[in-house]
């Protein structure tokens, strides 16, 4: 899974680094998103939290690194926390820092998901033995608020990526085709069928790539509902 530092703990667990930025999105006077900050604590632990659970590790901690001011703080730890209550994963430990010597004209924030996993061999999907989709729909900007019902839930997430035959794949800022590419490198892929705009950012990872076994199709449509959006590579 890219996007994580997996670093070796013992001989049978490693930890894995998971970590998302957002900037000039808050209540600051010159952020380019007017959000409240518990908003974009939320978005910004789901980047991280969703790039850990797909890499196949347990989270442990997060840490949170604020430079929106002293008084956002207790607003992202909220956000967090919302978000890991979606998994579940309440007890997991917060800690961090705010900048608070200096005031900045934007807002920004860092987020790192620290998770351990059992060392073994991990085996990618084989392209032309899984089918593909796309579970919510790429959003960015202030369209993450105002369609909202269209990103996939975290705990659909978590759900899918604990079910047998599947292997869950974030979609970042370069969008769902970037990422297909990136999860078949052995297969050359240039232009993918769906009902989405497969160029365009997915924000803080409002949808998601599922490649699963045909045997459970059934199960994961049942499962994603709605959010579901089958992907042809063409």
């Amino acid at each position: 899974m890219r996007n994580v530092t997996v670093v070796p703990f013992s001989e049978k667990e490693e930890l894995v680094l998971a970590t998302d930025n957002s900037g000039g999105i808050g209540l600051k006077e010159g952020d380019f998103v007017k959000v409240p900050y518990d908003v974009v604590g939320y978005y910004s632990l789901r980047v991280a939290i969703m790039e850990c659970l797909a890499a196949g590790a347990t989270p442990i901690s997060v840490v949170i690194h604020n430079f929106s001011g002293d008084e956002s703080w207790g607003a992202l730890v909220k956000g967090v926390k919302q978000g890991l209550e979606e998994v579940s994963m309440l007890k997991i430990p917060i800690t961090g820092s705010s900048e608070s010597n200096f005031s900045l004209m934007q807002s920004a924030v860092g987020m790192i998901v620290v998770g351990k996993r059992e060392v073994k061999k991990r085996v990618r999907p084989i392209f032309d033995q899984v089918n593909l989709a796309v579970i919510g729909m790429p959003l960015v900007g202030n369209e993450v608020v105002t369609m909202g019902e269209r990103v996939a839930p975290l705990s659909l997430f978590k759900e899918l990526s604990s079910m047998e035959g599947v292997t869950v794949w974030p979609v970042g800022s370069k969008g769902i085709l970037l990422e297909v590419k990136q999860m078949f490198p052995e297969v050359e892929i240039c232009e993918i069928v769906a009902e989405l705009d497969v160029a365009k950012s997915a924000g803080p990872s409002t949808c998601f790539i599922i490649a699963y076994d045909h045997s459970v199709e059934d199960e994961v449509k049942k499962c994603a509902g709605y959010f579901y959006h089958e992907i042809h590579p063409a």
